[in-house]
């Protein structure tokens, strides 16, 4: 039975003001199980401008065998950071952080944190997002009217995707917009509410982050027109749409750059990293030439881009487009090269021009690795970030079948693809690991933006994990992507049960006309299931969370606000755990989906029961809390 411990997060449960300004006093409370110590003093921890700063927590009350401490922290500095500390009666010192209660002092990295800047939009804890590659997804009757673009392979809708360059990126299947706009209703279906485009600028290769300009739609799938036709068809349906842009570099075809290659003092020489005199070698992404760098110290560079009233980030976002936000290829990388690093500087930028145009924007950006150094509220609302949830997952519940593919240069290998990482394939975690992972890699994001991080199973750049995972998990992976803290993502395709052994051969023409395959059909209802539960709980977007047990098979965790709980178990083999008693708000539990037990032992504990692999949910009722001290 695993033994109850003080609890603090960032949720409403515990905070009173998520969004505060300098000077704020905001109170935040601690809960402490009832004989835990006994305590004779709680305080709070904080450190503006880097010098410690202690207030005293007062006992407000208790409630269903807990006890819950006040404490007043004045907002210093736009990441404020603070700790717990507890002092028992016999020595004895821990700190809670948000990597979990230590009895040794923590790294102030870790601590808990108050973002004093605008809050994310509303809307987003709602979002369930719904990845979109364009040239794969559907394709309109007005595409055969387009003539077939120099670059492209032409490629039959049912031919299978070419992993070889130059297949790699110029094979052309030639979906377009209006061929999203025919598939909506398959997305209202679905229950999915943002819609998430990889870029649609015009471009010499089928992916098109080599942009050749950021001011119009490539015509190929449908133009400007066409993309006004899709975020109207989308927003009439209650589906917002992100775009995605590359603040890291443009492609070697784009006006700005053309127009500096071999010609030294042209007027925008300055956007990028040119390394000679005659303009003809420069810095690129990661050595492709056909990728040249931004250099973000140029002023110009930041109003055309940025900050103009017409720059390329405001066009978008203003009517007739009027896009909800955007999503920033290798936000990791922009403004940084060497010993020069704006990203700071390039990230608030782009966060304040969205906030002026539209508040309800959403910014996330690509940080593949640890992203805690770059998330701390000054710039992204979240990322799409793989250390926190996705590579942990699959390296619990995948089992790799060491099937031969061919590389980008047409070698064959049968190492399973992970990531890009040449680790000799998937490593093999415990549930414990993967619950390691998730705290590691979000106990230095402030509470807020973590709710903002993408959590896909997979995406365009990744294999897909169905290819490496028995059916009898996909349950248990959805299930904790859509009740996890954070945004879930269905890449177009998963809910078809989609395979790809690597991040080219994940972008497969989806399979449409096969819905009433018995196999798709059962994939696409539990996509439905577990979309429907993630909205009609809003818990599971803005709630708590509290692990309540966790071993090498099993999780169990509960979302928490004061309307609901959530319980929820996820488990690869059978599970049969006994719960501290009072681990949970007292009242009847109803099941949302699954087929475990939930029940009550002799003292009133919870008792969960399940044949493995298993994903189960219950609705509790919210958390009693005491009246706020004062």
């Amino acid at each position: 039975m695993t033994l109850l411990l003080p609890h603090h997060d960032g949720s409403p449960l515990y905070v009173s003001n998520a969004a505060p300004d300098l000077g704020d006093i905001v109170t935040v409370r601690l809960r402490v199980p009832q004989g835990y110590g006994p305590l004779h003093a709680v305080r709070t921890r904080s450190n503006p401008d880097n010098e410690p700063q202690w207030t005293d927590a007062v006992m407000t009350g208790s409630s269903d065998g807990w006890d819950w401490w006040d404490a007043p922290v004045t907002v210093g500095n736009r990441r404020h950071g603070y700790r717990w500390l507890l002092v028992h009666e016999d020595g004895r010192v821990e700190w809670l952080n948000q990597a979990g209660i230590h009895d040794i002092e923590t790294r102030d990295t870790d601590d808990f944190a108050l973002v004093a800047r605008p809050a994310p939009p509303s809307w987003m804890t709602d979002a369930v997002m719904y990845q979109v590659f364009p040239d794969r997804f559907a394709r309109s009757a007005r595409a055969d009217e387009r003539p077939t673009p120099e670059w492209a392979i032409p490629a039959a809708w049912d031919e299978p995707v070419d992993p070889v360059l130059p297949g790699r990126s110029q094979q052309f299947y030639g979906g377009d917009l209006d061929g999203i706009v025919d598939k909506l209703d398959h997305l209202v279906g679905l229950g999915v509410n943002l819609l998430y485009l990889t870029p649609v600028f015009p471009a010499r290769s089928n992916h098109r982050y080599d942009a050749s300009s950021f001011l119009s739609i490539d015509p190929v799938v449908g133009g400007d027109d066409a993309y006004v036709r899709l975020i109207e068809a989308a927003h009439a349906r209650g589906i917002r749409v992100i775009g995605d842009l590359t603040l890291n570099h443009s492609g070697d075809a784009h006006e700005w750059f053309r127009s500096a290659l071999g010609s030294p003092g042209a007027p925008t020489e300055e956007f990028y990293y040119f390394t000679d005199d005659d303009n003809t070698t420069y810095e690129s992404w990661l050595g492709t030439p056909t990728l040249p760098k931004f250099n973000w110290a140029s002023a110009r560079l930041r109003d055309v881009f940025v900050t103009d009233a017409d720059s390329v980030v405001a066009r978008w976002l203003k009517p007739p487009f009027s896009t909800d936000g955007w999503r920033i290829d290798v936000a990791n990388m922009t403004g940084r090269l060497g010993d020069v690093d704006l990203n700071a500087e390039v990230r608030s930028l782009l966060r304040e021009t969205m906030h002026a145009i539209n508040p309800d924007a959403l910014l996330v950006g690509e940080i593949t690795n640890d992203a805690s150094g770059d998330l701390q509220g000054d710039g992204w609302h979240g990322a799409m970030t793989y250390p926190s949830f996705t590579r942990p997952l699959w390296g619990w519940l995948a089992e790799p079948r060491n099937e031969t593919y061919l590389t980008a240069q047409g070698e064959e290998t049968n190492e399973p693809w992970f990531f890009g990482q040449p680790i000799g394939g998937i490593p093999r975690f415990t549930a414990r690991q993967f619950v390691d992972a998730v705290v590691r890699f979000t106990a230095g994001i402030p509470w807020r933006v973590r709710l903002g991080n993408m959590q896909p199973l997979d995406t365009h750049d990744t294999g897909r994990f169905a290819t490496h995972a028995p059916d009898a998990v996909i349950p248990v992976a959805v299930g904790l992507s859509m009740t996890l803290p954070g945004i879930p993502v269905v890449f177009a395709g998963d809910e078809f049960g989609v395979e790809g052994i690597d991040g080219e051969l994940s972008r497969t023409p989806m399979p449409w006309g096969s819905e009433n395959h018995p196999d798709v059909a059962a994939r696409l209802a539990l996509y439905r299931s577990l979309v429907e539960l993630r909205r009609r709980h809003p818990v599971l977007g803005s709630g708590g969370l509290r692990w309540l047990h966790v071993d090498d098979e099993t999780i169990i965790f509960v979302r928490e606000s004061v309307d609901e709980s959530v319980l929820v178990l996820a488990t690869r083999g059978d599970a049969d755990v006994s719960l501290a008693v009072g681990a949970l708000a007292d009242g009847d539990a109803r099941r949302l989906v699954g087929d475990a037990v939930l029940d009550r032992t002799a003292d009133g504990a919870h008792r969960l029961v399940a044949t493995g692999p298993a994903f189960a949910t219950w609705s509790l009722p919210g958390v009693a809390v005491p009246a706020k001290a004062g």
